[in-house]
């Protein structure tokens, strides 16, 4: 088996990761636009007020919190192929109908609406790699997935900053749509479910990661079902590790456009030039800690260490004030990377804490935390920012939050659901 697995690896990579790469990029990018549109003038369009603004930007991680669950358990027991393609269609056109919004009520309902269809995504999505990686492969598999997320950021800021400066923020939106529903034509005819149903894998190539997948089950202590999991400690910390991680970096990436264009004189096209450098950062810093994450098979030394790193840096925006733009900007760029780091090592840890069975439902647990710290950080940071006229206030509170979510990553103890004799180390 040793002797194939090489082989067998390369061939996985390169068919399945550009495919996860770019459905997520799709969803991520559909999501974090709106902040742009808000930087670009659709407050005063609708009449929009600072407060309602933040409620509308942040109205997608509701919706987003409430179907995860359902999502993950359709993508474990029946398709992960069925539901990211109605997904795909469903979220395309939401992002696209934003564009053609006339009034709040139809802003507030097509948010929340985007957020639903949207909510399967991403535990489907680790489902899947689930299926076509093993153990010593997850943290990097994850992390060209999420990359799918700084990368779209990154390239996002920049057309996003020439759409609304030539055409305006309705014409970014219906853009930037389109692509989610051409994508779910191509991912209908080109991906399957698992590694069995595909043609080019040979049957030993099949068998071999088949027997390395049982092999890596055997060694996970047996969960009975969802509630099981779901009272584990180690997952109800995730839970609230992922929530305190999430208010910080989605109050960043929604509302970073807007912190810099009130900090400075600068157009929307130079603020979506600069609202980039913190992803192209971010892209590399997930790249070399889901590298040494799965080379020494350490996850939780991946995961608080960065995100200490962003607390401190948010700490030193807040105490350089609005008198130095450049060095706060510098900052923002490292606690941009930092937030992003340790996402592949942070979602490699549940499939080594839980078996197949009840791994893709815990996943998704914690993900709707994370999308319910999401919603809490994009709305209080907008709001944050509308009623002090500063970012300084939201500096503190997404400091805060990614110190307790750093005590709560040293608090994961994931050895305890291992069975006697392996060690999942941390």
């Amino acid at each position: 088996m040793q002797s194939t697995t090489p082989k067998l690896a390369v061939r996985r990579w390169w068919a399945i990761m550009p495919i996860v790469f770019i459905t997520y990029s799709l969803a991520y990018l559909d999501r974090a636009n709106y902040g742009f549109a808000a930087a670009a003038g659709i407050n005063q369009d609708l009449g929009i007020s600072k407060g309602l603004s933040s409620l509308i930007g942040a109205l997608f991680f509701l919706g987003y919190f409430f179907f995860q669950i359902p999502g993950a358990i359709y993508a474990e027991r029946r398709s992960v192929k069925k539901l990211v393609f109605w997904s795909l269609v469903l979220w395309g056109g939401c992002a696209t109908l934003t564009g053609m919004v006339s009034n709040i009520p139809s802003l507030m309902a097509i948010r929340f609406a985007l957020g639903v269809v949207e909510a399967a995504v991403m535990p489907a999505m680790l489902v899947f790699i689930a299926n076509w990686f093993t153990k010593s492969e997850r943290s990097r598999a994850n992390t060209f997935l999420i990359l799918g997320n700084p990368v779209t950021v990154l390239w996002m800021s920049v057309v996003s900053g020439y759409l609304v400066n030539s055409f305006g923020w309705r014409h970014m939106f219906i853009a930037e749509g389109v692509p989610a529903i051409v994508w779910a034509v191509i991912w209908w005819f080109i991906v399957k479910d698992k590694p069995a149903q595909v043609n080019w894998l040979s049957e030993q190539e099949k068998k071999d990661l088949d027997a390395t997948m049982r092999a890596e089950q055997a060694a996970i202590k047996p969960v009975k079902n969802y509630r099981e999991a779901f009272k584990s400690p180690a997952v109800i910390k995730l839970c609230a590790q992922y929530f305190c991680w999430s208010i910080g970096v989605y109050g960043f990436v929604l509302w970073l456009p807007s912190i810099l264009k009130s900090g400075s004189t600068l157009g929307m096209v130079e603020t979506g030039w600069l609202s980039a450098v913190p992803y192209l950062a971010a892209t590399i810093a997930m790249l070399l800690a889901s590298w040494a994450s799965d080379k020494l098979q350490a996850r939780k030394a991946f995961v608080w260490p960065f995100l200490l790193i962003g607390a401190i840096a948010f700490a030193g925006s807040y105490l350089l004030g609005s008198t130095n733009f450049w060095a706060s900007y510098a900052l923002l760029v490292i606690a941009g990377a930092a937030m992003y780091a340790p996402y592949g090592p942070f979602f490699a840890i549940v499939p080594e804490l839980l078996p197949k069975n009840v791994a893709g439902g815990a996943m998704a647990l914690i993900n709707s935390m994370g999308a319910l710290g999401s919603f809490v950080g994009s709305y209080f940071v907008g709001y944050l920012n509308g009623a002090t006229g500063s970012p300084a206030a939201s500096y503190v509170f997404m400091s805060a939050a990614l110190l307790v979510s750093v005590w709560l990553t040293l608090a994961v103890k994931p050895q305890a659901a291992v069975r006697a004799g392996v060690v999942v180390r941390s």
